[in-house]
């Protein structure tokens, strides 16, 4: 998978920086969706609702244990949102949106479930599917 395809080099060089401030153990960008909002699903009003989280995804590889994470580089606020991948994160994919849950979800009666909203064409979405799917089983 190439995340080229939505920035330049010299962009990926600039985000890669700014997700290793935030983590130094983040060695390569994986794929990146240019414009995502994060909902939560809540289970009393049984509704979904908008997060004050919102901007770039990047997928990324690490150098120590989880090997693999998420970030949203918000754009609302200086509050990121990072996720790391492990075998307790359930997504799939529900075109155009990304649905995944946590261990902090799975135990809240409230808010069960968050969604990315995804931009992404359906290419790039199988991607980042296919790279998830493949690094939770290894």
């Amino acid at each position: 998978m190439d995340a080229h395809h939505c920035l330049p080099p010299k962009g990926l060089d600039i985000s890669l920086a700014a997700l290793q401030r935030q983590d130094p153990y983040i060695n390569t960008i994986v794929d990146v969706a240019s414009q995502v909002a994060l909902y939560t699903y809540n289970n009393r009003a049984n509704e979904w609702e908008k997060t004050e989280v919102e901007g770039t995804l990047f997928i990324y590889t690490r150098l120590a244990s989880p090997r693999h994470g998420f970030t949203i580089m918000n754009r609302l606020s200086m509050e990121n949102l990072t996720e790391p991948i492990t075998k307790d994160l359930d997504f799939q994919l529900q075109h155009p949106f990304l649905l995944y849950r946590n261990a902090r979800c799975k135990e809240s009666r409230t808010h069960t479930r968050f969604t990315l909203a995804c931009e992404l064409s359906t290419n790039i979405s199988q991607c980042c599917i296919q790279h998830l799917c493949r690094h939770l089983l290894m």
